[in-house]
């Protein structure tokens, strides 16, 4: 089983993008299941979204609409969706390095 975190930070202002909305999707066939419900913390963070995950194909989904417009700010991507495979069992960390007109994601540690 692995570990699922994620981690946003907001590269226009240099802080962590608080209070952004997740969820974690699990493929199951043809068809996606929520796995797991966050909110990024006052450091960004989400690291409880998954703890035993089983291998497969997974998608994380930010709502970072609601986060730009609380803020004043017009962003080209209201939603942003990272899918990956879960292979091993392995922590899976997935920051996400986010402006208003881009965004950019990797494998953490």
């Amino acid at each position: 089983m692995s570990r699922i975190t994620t981690h946003v930070l907001d590269t226009v202002l240099g802080k962590p993008a608080a209070g952004i909305a997740l969820r974690l999707e699990r493929r199951e066939g043809d068809t996606w299941v929520t796995a797991a419900n966050g909110v990024t913390d006052k450091d960004g963070r989400s690291g409880e979204l998954a703890t035993d995950a089983a291998s497969g194909t997974y998608r994380l989904i930010f709502s970072t609409g609601p986060y730009f417009a609380g803020s004043g700010r017009h962003s080209l991507y209201p939603e942003i969706c990272i899918t990956f495979a879960c292979a091993t069992e392995a922590h899976y960390h997935l920051p996400l390095l986010l402006s208003d007109n881009s965004y950019t994601t990797y494998r953490g540690s």
